[in-house]
């Protein structure tokens, strides 16, 4: 950092470069946005930080984000509890949230399965999927459907083809969200996993 800066400027630019998806330049912009932003503006986000920290916990059941030790989603009594959905992420959640189609439990696994960065499954909330899974059998209440909803890269197709073997003997059906082309997406540029996706998962109109 430049020798120019004073010390909590510098600290404050170096603070949110190492935030994802921030680089040098917009950890800048956004330290100098709130030197000019008036006083309150400053003093609510450095609040919002602290309450995130202090307040938000992962949820017992699912390890989705929440403020008490249940999430709302399994709080929830009108919620499918035969069905779950398997997500990398809560911001994964708030994505299938947004659709309003599901209506069933998640879990979230906190990333997926990548050998190259050294991530197995016991650096995942794997296990407590699989204890999930087994303790609703053993209980005489199965799920009746366990949808893998990981991302379409290889790791997200490793992470789905290793719990699809773990859970198809405890479940009654695994099933994989379907890939296809996006809407308002062009042929031309669609990738070959992508349009070999596509014609699997067509259906009669």
């Amino acid at each position: 950092m430049a020798s120019t800066l004073i010390e909590p400027v510098a600290r404050l630019i170096e603070s949110f470069a190492r935030l994802p998806g921030i680089g040098p330049k917009t950890a800048q912009r956004l330290t100098y946005h709130l030197l000019r932003a008036p006083d309150g503006e400053a003093r609510t986000l450095a609040a919002a930080l602290v309450a995130v920290r202090d307040q938000v916990v992962f949820c017992e059941r699912c390890f989705n984000i929440s403020d008490q030790p249940l999430c709302p989603i399994c709080r929830d009594p009108g919620r499918d509890a035969t069905r779950l959905c398997v997500v990398e992420e809560p911001l994964d959640v708030l994505a299938l949230e947004r659709t309003a189609e599901f209506k069933g439990l998640y879990h979230v696994l906190h990333g997926a399965i990548s050998p190259i960065d050294g991530i197995g499954p016991d650096r995942l909330k794997v296990r407590e999927l699989l204890a999930r899974a087994d303790d609703a059998k053993k209980a005489g209440e199965p799920f009746v459907e366990v949808i893998l909803a990981t991302n379409p890269t290889l790791e997200g197709e490793a992470t789905a083809m290793y719990l699809a073997e773990r859970l198809e003997d405890v479940v009654g059906v695994v099933s994989r969200i379907a890939r296809g082309l996006p809407v308002g997406g062009d042929l031309e540029y669609a990738d070959e996993v992508t349009l070999i996706r596509a014609l699997q998962g067509r259906r009669a109109v």
